[in-house]
This record gives structure tokens, sequence and C-alpha cells, in this order.
């Protein structure tokens, strides 16, 4: 794998906002309002966008804009600054256009280079045409006499071409004719990538694409980049957007594009581990989590119930009906119930296994436990989970995040500190160090 050039090792967020809105006085004014975004209400990722989210007559304008106001307040915006371009497979005058733009915004004299860590680029298409994106940033570099590779490149997959030339990464990085070692992140653009599909759907929806986000968090962890998600456009839609970021994390792919402020904030927030512990039953296809009241888990659903017989105890799981011992129950019951770690758990877990390693032993049993209550019935369970150093490199995974985060958004720090309080921000900064 090639060696990752690039700062952050996560990525949450990517936000875009326009460059240049026709009609106003201040055709930046959305970019100033992006640009003083602070802790959990800014991005990681800040995209100012001069492709999509602009009109075509407004993006010269935009890209002074995105000169202007990254110059005056660059140096105090906590995230990373990528700014968009346009670019196009099989229009040689867009290129060329999106060139012009980043020769322009890259110019040392005008102040705002210092400040942007890449360019994003749209609508890419086989590998050479990431190499042709490739090579306009290394002139770019050499016409403003910046090193080469200090400019990173980020690519939205919107085409079947892009999907499959990320199978070509691992091959193509590294050689002495490119530099796409300054890759950085692969972005999905569901929308662009369902026109040229030529998806379609009864409602006219989105297809869900899980085929594409998959491929994309496997070609970036072949190559060592980072995947981020496409937008989620039902933005009121907060309950679908945790859902999307859920099953994207399952798949490795952690960052998600952010259309408002406020899903910069859920984004940001849904990767880290919660801040309390929860117990869930999952049954018919669905998860309830389960009510903590005076230490007991109380479930209050209507596809799980218990009875008390005078032999023993009826489940009822959906239609399903069986006569059961206690100890039969409660193992029907630790087969329905999950527990979804706190960070304070996840951080417990990984000490006590430090201290175990160090002290010789190689695997420790981990116990979880709980009184269930269902309908009148209480029943205690209790796993055990065993610990090793494969089940500890997992676990590091979140933490890992957390740390990216810790070290690299210090505008972040009191959000933690509320979150978890100030104890375990410490104990999670220094763990599995």
């Amino acid at each position: 794998m090639t060696e990752r050039i690039h700062g952050r090792q996560f990525v949450r967020t990517f936000f875009t906002t326009p460059t240049a809105v026709e009609g106003e006085d201040d055709s930046a004014k959305m970019l100033r309002s992006a640009i003083k975004l602070r802790g959990m209400k800014a991005p990681d990722v800040w995209v100012p966008d001069n492709e999509d989210a602009t009109a075509p007559s407004m993006r010269d304008e935009g890209a002074a804009n995105i000169i202007d106001v990254i110059s005056e307040g660059g140096a105090e915006f906590p995230g990373e600054i990528h700014p968009r371009v346009v670019w196009h497979r099989d229009s040689p005058s867009t290129r060329y256009q999106g060139f012009k733009h980043m020769l322009e915004i890259a110019d040392p004299e005008r102040g705002a280079i210092e400040h942007i860590d890449g360019f994003v680029i749209p609508e890419v298409g086989d590998i050479d045409d990431w190499k042709k994106a490739d090579e306009f940033i290394t002139i770019v570099e050499h016409e403003h006499g910046l090193p080469e590779g200090s400019i990173n490149m980020s690519v939205i997959v919107e085409s079947g071409e892009a999907e499959l030339a990320m199978g070509h990464l691992r091959d193509e990085m590294g050689k002495p004719t490119n530099n796409l070692e300054r890759l950085f992140m692969l972005v999905d653009g569901e929308v662009d990538y369902t026109k040229d599909m030529r998806g379609m759907t009864p409602t006219g929806s989105l297809p869900p694409w899980p085929e594409l986000r998959h491929n994309t968090s496997r070609a970036a962890s072949a190559a060592g980049l980072i995947a981020v998600d496409g937008p989620y456009d039902n933005i009121r839609d907060v309950e679908g957007y945790h859902t999307r970021m859920t099953e994207n994390q399952a798949k490795g792919m952690l960052g998600i594009w952010s259309l408002t402020p406020g899903q910069v904030v859920e984004a940001n927030k849904g990767p880290l581990p919660p801040k309390t512990g929860s117990w869930h039953i999952e049954a018919g296809g669905r998860r309830v989590e389960l009510t903590p009241e005076d230490g007991v888990q109380v479930y209050d659903g209507d596809r799980v119930s218990v009875e008390e017989t005078g032999d023993g105890y009826l489940l009822r799981v959906d239609t399903d009906e069986q006569q059961l011992t206690e100890d039969e129950l409660r193992e029907e019951l630790l087969n329905l119930t999950v527990y979804v770690p706190s960070m304070d758990d996840i951080v417990d877990s990984m000490e006590e296994f430090e201290t175990a390693r160090d002290a010789g032993r190689g695997a420790i049993a981990i116990t979880q436990s709980a009184t269930i209550r269902i309908g009148e019935v209480d029943i205690d369970i209790s796993k055990d989970r065993m610990w090793d150093e494969a089940t500890f490199q997992a676990a590091m995974t979140p933490i890992a995040l957390f740390q990216d985060v810790y070290e690299n958004r210090p505008d972040q720090h009191d959000d933690l500190a509320e979150m978890y309080g100030e104890d375990i921000v410490e104990r999670a900064a220094n763990v599995g160090r």
C-alpha cells in the first residue's frame, strides 16, 4: 500500500458551500458564513463548491470569492479546505476551465493557497482521466513554485468508469509517471452515478447503491485513502441520515457529505462512541432500545412478551411461542439482546486488556450483565466476550477516530468534554498508544 502523505486518518464531514450566489449584494455571503463555523458545527473538510452548487455563469466570480474569503479567514478555520472545481471526463473545455481556476486559486501572491489543503475533482472517468487531473495539479504546483505533491486531490466517483478506475489505484499510485500519491478522499456522488448508470426507481428516488459504497470503501482501504458517502438530500430526515451513517460505518465508510450545518453536527457526532451504553432487543427485523429504570433494563415493545407459568415461562417472539425453564429463557434472551458499549465501556475494556497483556496474558474474558424486564418478569443475563489482540485492534477503530479528532480539531475539545467528561476524554486520548 502506498504510504499516506496527508495528515488526517479520518474524515467525518464533507460540507459543500456555493462559491457565488447570484442576485446578492455580496455573492460570497455563504462562503463568509461557512468559514466562521467552529466546534461541532464546523466540518472536518469544507468544500467551497465551484461546480454543481454554483451556477455556470457565476463560476469565475466564485473562484475569485474563494480567494478573497480564504485568504482573509482561512488561517482560523479549524478543518481542512478543499475547493471543488469543474471537471468532466468527456469535455476538454470543462477540464481546461477547472485547470484555470486551480491556477488562479493557487497563486501564492493572492494569499489563499497557504490555507488550502487540496482540490476536489468531480466527474472523473477512467484511471487515465485521474492522471490528467493529477498532471494539471502538478503543473499548477510547478507554475507557482509549490512543492510537488503539496496539493491534495480528491475525486468524486460519479460514473461506472470512475468506479472501475478505483480498482487500478494500487497499481498506479507510486509510479514515477504520476503523482497520484496526492489522492486524499474518494467521495461517492450517487446522483450523477445514477444518471450515468441509467438507474430508475418507481418513485424517482435514488437507488441506495450499497455496492458503490462498498467498492469505494474497499478501494480507499486498499490505497490508504479516505471514503466519503454522497449527499443525503432529505435534510429534515435526521433519522434517515443516521441510518445511512450507521450502514456506512459497518462498511468502513466513516465520512458523509453534509449539506447544512445541522447535518455537519450530526455527522461529526455520528461515528463517535455514545456517551452511555444501551441494551437492545432484536426481534422481527427490528431493534428496540431498552429503557433503564432503577438498574433494570425495561422492554417496552409488542414483539416480545414473557409470562410466568406454573412450570416455567412462556416466551412469545412475534407469532412464535416457547415454553421454557428459567435457564432456557435466559439463553433465549441472550440470543435476542445486544449491548452497544459507551465510550467509557470501550476505554475500560481496552485498559483492562492492556493491563493483562502487559502481565503476559494473551486473552481475557470481559463480562456484560443486566437485568431484563419484559412485562412483569425480571431475568438476569450475562455474557462473556473474549478479548485478545485482534479484539483490541478492532475496538481501536472508534478510539483511533476519536484520537484523530482530538488531535486535529482542538476547537471541539470543549464539546467532547461536555459529551463524555474530561476524565474519559483524557483516557480515550491515551489508550492504545
